[in-house]
């Protein structure tokens, strides 16, 4: 049953549980880690009041927009790859002009409900380098001082994991030099799982990287950090605070929307709320974010 506008509203406005996508004989779900705010005329800087008024749906009271951390799990086989590794464990949330993280640190959990531990995921696949994506990558395991993924290779593209003083610079050297170890570099197309291709996306990073995950005669394109809410599948050309090059990132989300708008094609936002799978439909002219559940 679609949902109603009510009921998206309020999914809008929160973050995802664990939320399960089937393609074919390959499994996709979303691992939940934690989730925040995040002021929407702060990290959106373009868009005006006018702007919002179109979209009162996806602002909670105070102007802010739901997100949530996590990962995706990809099953086939028996196998498993983690897209993502979320925020980790915070002790208190850090200081940030843009939002609040408003809770952390439940990605174990998730992966544990859905009957698997860390000692399974063959390979974390990280779609930047950013602290909200790499958390339990680098963290150790609750109760150890040993990586929580010990097991796992880490997959950076070559150009992310080649400009990774940009990471440092950002407060990351120690994060960096604890997953150096187990990073193995990937580069565009390759398959790094069966069914699953990178796909290279810079802009809001230098080397950011989406993740195709093809089953069944349809793909799912995991885009990363292109997107970060539902809105910005409408309005591609509003400029985001963090991204490394603003207009490389513009034209990249409007030639993904066209990707995203073609058939058999669903997509994946780690951050969008609690609509995290979704397909591209053209409305009145205007591409628009619909949620696909199981």
């Amino acid at each position: 049953m679609a949902d109603t506008t009510s009921t998206l509203s309020e999914r809008y406005r929160r973050p995802s549980g664990i939320r399960t996508f089937n393609l074919g004989d390959t499994k996709l779900t979303y691992v939940p880690d934690g989730g925040g705010v995040v002021n929407a005329r702060l990290w959106l800087p373009g868009s005006t009041d006018e702007d919002w008024a179109r979209y009162p749906e996806h602002l909670d009271e105070s102007g802010h927009l739901a997100s949530g951390f996590g990962g995706l799990l990809v099953e086939r086989d028996d196998r498993a790859l983690l897209i993502d590794a979320g925020m980790g464990p915070l002790e208190a949330a850090p200081s940030n002009p843009f939002g609040t993280v408003v809770s952390s640190g439940a990605l174990f959990g998730s992966l544990a409900a859905l009957g698997r531990s860390p000692a399974d995921i063959e390979a974390v696949a990280l779609t930047h380098l950013h602290h909200d994506h790499v958390g339990w990558a680098w963290h150790p395991a609750p109760g150890s001082d040993r990586p929580a993924f010990t097991g796992a290779d880490y997959l950076v593209t070559e150009p992310e994991w080649a400009q990774r003083h940009h990471a440092a610079e950002r407060g990351m050297g120690d994060i960096i030099k604890a997953l150096e170890p187990q990073v193995r570099t990937v580069v565009d197309g390759e398959e790094i799982f069966p069914g699953v291709r990178v796909m290279l996306t810079p802009g809001h990073t230098e080397g950011h990287a989406a993740y195709v995950i093809s089953a069944g005669g349809q793909r799912v394109i995991a885009f990363g950090d292109a997107f970060h809410a539902p809105v910005q599948i409408a309005e591609p050309q509003w400029e985001v605070v963090a991204d490394h090059a603003p207009e490389q990132s513009v034209s990249l989300r409007q030639s993904l929307v066209d990707e995203l708008a073609e058939p058999d094609t669903i997509g994946f936002g780690i951050h969008f709320a609690d609509v995290p799978f979704g397909r591209v439909r053209i409305e009145g002219g205007r591409p628009a974010w619909h949620p696909v559940d199981a």
